[in-house]
């Protein structure tokens, strides 16, 4: 019989706190802090660095954690195995997207994952920072980049295609740059982040890396102001599509874009197993977006 106390163990992980594991156990802080140390003290080594405002594995603590999860998993298998039941995704979720795309492209379709998985209790935040995601506690991330970083898994939704754009207002006033150096005159503009620019066309390509004339950590606020007419921007063909299709943007050096490298992925970290949840919604995420221009 597996101990009791590494069920525990795996809970406060899982949790991120010993009041939050707790209540999912239905037991005190005290006693979930007592178990943990009677454990700790059978094992004579430290599992978890504790502070008063998180707790943190140790490396040991993090190796046993680890295999504790695969062993956990194995045994739920072999229990689904035993009893013809299969792990229907459930419980909570959280999933955490870039701004703009996340309000376009997914929030308008969320009702379609909700339906589908009435068990799911979904948590779905908008940002524009590559959170770490062990220690924001987030299950499953949209990442448009151009690479994923180690230690997680990637899905690739789609290709970003990215071309430079203006409003026709500043274009008049400024005039339309001819070629990419001519862009060193112009105003252009970028969230934080986003430069350098790395374009194409054909066979050449091209580095533009300048500040941008405004600073700004939203790439929403980027596209409002290339609305606005001031500057030029290199945006995602998703984000500007319905601008260019009414003129209130015109593309610019229409011969170049953005590197194709850019892709728009849908990422969680390694582990030896993957919640039924996060399975789920990355298969969502490719049935929405498989007939999508990006």
């Amino acid at each position: 019989m597996l101990d009791p106390d590494y069920e525990l163990f795996a809970q406060v992980v899982e949790a991120g706190s010993l009041s939050a594991a707790g209540r999912a156990l239905g037991i005190s802080p005290a006693m979930v802090s007592k178990r943990l140390a009677r454990l700790e003290e059978r094992l004579a080594v430290r599992l978890v660095h504790r502070t008063t405002r998180r707790l943190a594995l140790t490396e040991a603590g993090a190796r046993f954690h680890a295999d504790l999860t695969t062993i956990l998993a194995d045994v739920r298998a072999a229990e689904a195995r035993l009893t013809g039941v299969s792990a229907a995704p459930g419980g909570p979720l959280r999933v955490s997207a870039p701004t703009s795309f996340g309000r376009l492209h997914i929030a308008p379709r969320l009702h379609r994952f909700l339906d589908a998985y009435p068990a799911v209790a979904l948590e779905f935040n908008l940002s524009d920072g590559f959170d770490d995601l062990l220690a924001q506690r987030i299950d499953l991330a949209i990442r448009i980049a151009p690479q994923i970083a180690s230690g997680l898994v990637a899905h690739r939704l789609g290709t970003s295609h990215r071309l430079l754009c203006a409003a026709p207002a500043y274009l008049a006033r400024h005039g339309a740059p001819e070629t990419i150096a001519a862009l060193a005159e112009q105003r252009l503009l970028a969230a934080s982040g986003q430069m350098p620019w790395r374009l194409v066309s054909g066979t050449r390509r091209a580095t533009v890396d300048q500040p941008s004339a405004v600073a700004t950590n939203s790439s929403e606020i980027v596209r409002e102001l290339a609305l606005t007419g001031s500057g030029i921007a290199l945006r995602s063909l998703w984000d500007v599509s319905d601008a260019l299709e009414r003129g209130a943007l015109v593309r610019v050096l229409p011969q170049w874009e953005g590197s194709a490298d850019v892709g728009i992925y849908a990422v969680h970290p390694a582990a030896p197993t993957v919640l039924p949840a996060v399975t789920a919604f990355i298969a969502f995420l490719r049935e929405i977006f498989a007939d999508a221009a990006f």
